[in-house]
């Protein structure tokens, strides 16, 4: 069991919109034997679309809207990526899946440095001490000097770096990558479907001067140099503790620098590590398998108008047609055709170890947190729903579609796409969300998905938060309740949500009513 713990590397691509990621996700899968042909985002000549972009809106847009999980065998090793989507309206579904993963490779845009979303991602990654290496992409475009971009790095995201990889040049004149980690050359040839030549070169030889050009070995050496005297040597354990993120250099575009990353990742990066449970700390090596759900998808196929939830293995083995305890509902369960992903695609498995993300098929009994044990009753935490920001009213606009409309809502509501509030006042049903983008999605998805038609109304509200009262102090509830019935709500879990229309509202609320609590997470 050891040993295929050990083999096992599960980590996320994370980063502001447009850095690569999605690109780099379809070059990783290359190398790794998974795809023959790499997709591009946005491209006239290829028609193929990205492997990770499945829906057929992330088709059109050219972003990701939705977290994908994809599996390949690489050296020995058994590599699972979670590309995620960059967008900030999208980010809870980014934040959930850092939970799942032991490790993050974060994509830095060479022109553009540290942007708002890469700063937000990071804040996460240090909560949570998960080790990241960073990959700064687009290095065939102009872009800033190496070494102000790392300074930026330092101190933008608040971590120590150490280059494992050196530019020579950039934009038009590009000429490859030192390799620090592996000691050789790499040249850069543009070509987005071959992979690039490697040349052992001692750093000090003529042999380097006629592969770049005497100018350009010069600079090279003298920056070497300087990289050796002012970061200190590469150490895999403060990378581990996350401490220290290695950077490499490349563009994902022309397949550049990619395998070099990848080499040097299966090596030093972790493998599945204990999880903390609200009980106890959980060690993978245990031999009773137990996990969580973090993530739920509806319609993966538009055929079977499937819901599937993506099961994260944290210890003990998980096999097909065992029964499970499903912690939530006490009841157990039985999964006779348990999948491994290729984004859309899948197979069907009959086992998965730590660190595997296992699809089980989903008639509605699965929430975003579930835990799944042989027995024990454990929680895993850590999965919160965030107060949205923008809201408005869903009105059926089919009314022969009314039973369609219900369970799309109901469904795409459970998948965490964005929170459903029914007014107590009115009875009328508000969508509330973290960014704009995400009415759009819905709207298109219940369209094409389910076949039901919906238009937006608007409401201005500022914020939503949960509220609940200390022990002994229901009355002051009630009459908080009557006072407020206008602005009173349920969630889709039937807790108490009120619904203020401006922070002034908000301020006096949280004064008049000592005793009530007010959450702005549902984690309480």
């Amino acid at each position: 069991m050891n040993q295929e713990i050990e083999r096992r590397r599960t980590f996320a691509i994370i980063s502001h919109p447009d850095a690569g990621k999605t690109t780099l996700t379809e070059k990783l899968l290359l190398f790794g034997g998974q795809i023959q042909v790499a997709g591009a985002v946005k491209s006239n000549k290829i028609k193929k679309t990205a492997t990770s972009d499945w829906m057929e809106i992330e088709k059109q847009r050219g972003i990701s809207v939705t977290t994908s999980v994809m599996e390949f065998d690489y050296q020995g090793y058994k590599v699972n990526i979670l590309d995620t989507p960059g967008h900030q309206d999208f980010a809870e579904d980014t934040f959930r899946t850092l939970t799942a993963v032991d490790s993050a490779i974060i994509v830095v845009d060479s022109a553009k440095g540290v942007e708002t979303q890469t700063r937000k991602l990071m804040t996460v990654c240090r909560m949570r001490k998960t080790p990241v290496i960073i990959y700064i992409n687009k290095m065939d475009r102009e872009g800033r000097d190496p070494f102000d971009l790392l300074d930026e790095l330092e101190e933008e995201l608040q971590i120590k770096v150490r280059p494992l990889s050196w530019p020579i040049n950039q934009g038009m004149r590009f000429k490859g990558v030192y390799n620090i980690f592996e000691n050789n050359l790499n040249l850069f040839t543009p070509d987005k479907q071959k992979v690039t030549e490697k040349v052992s070169v001692d750093i000090d030889s003529e042999e380097l001067d006629a592969k770049v050009g005497e100018a350009d070995a010069a600079k090279l050496r003298e920056d070497l140099e300087l990289v050796d005297g002012v970061y200190p040597e590469f150490d895999k354990e403060s990378y581990l503790n996350a401490q220290v993120a290695p950077v490499f250099f490349g563009s994902a575009l022309n397949n550049f620098g990619v395998q070099e990353m990848l080499d040097c990742f299966v090596q030093i990066a972790p493998c599945p590590r204990p999880v903390l449970a609200e009980e106890r700390t959980v060690s993978p090596e245990e031999p009773k398998f137990s996990g969580f759900i973090f993530k739920i998808t509806a319609n993966i196929d538009p055929n079977h108008r499937s819901c599937i939830a993506f099961c994260k293995v944290c210890s003990g083995r998980f096999v097909r047609n065992a029964p499970y305890l499903h912690v939530r509902n006490g009841k157990t369960v039985r999964f006779s055709s348990p999948t491994q992903f290729m984004a859309q695609r899948k197979e069907t498995i009959d086992e998965a170890w730590p660190g595997d993300i296992v699809g089980l098929p989903d008639n509605g009994i699965f929430k975003i947190g579930d835990t799944l044990t042989e027995g024990e009753l454990l929680h895993y935490r850590g999965l919160p729903s965030f107060s949205p920001e923008m809201f408005k009213y869903i009105e059926n606009a089919d009314p022969m579609k009314t039973k369609q409309l219900e369970k799309g809502i109901n469904q795409l509501m459970d998948e965490g796409v964005a929170q459903l509030f029914v007014n107590q006042f009115n009875g009328r049903k508000i969508i509330g969300t973290v960014g704009q983008l995400q009415f759009e999605v819905i709207q298109y998805r219940l369209e094409n998905e389910y076949n039901a038609r919906c238009r937006w109304e608007p409401i201005s509200l500022y914020k939503a938060c949960w509220v609940e009262c200390e022990p002994g102090y229901e009355s002051e509830l009630e009459m908080f309740k009557k006072r407020k019935y206008q602005y009173m709500a349920k969630d889709k879990e039937g807790r108490d949500v009120f619904l203020a229309d401006s922070g002034y509202v908000l301020t006096m609320a949280q004064q008049d009513f000592e005793h009530i609590r007010f959450h702005f997470t549902s984690e309480f």
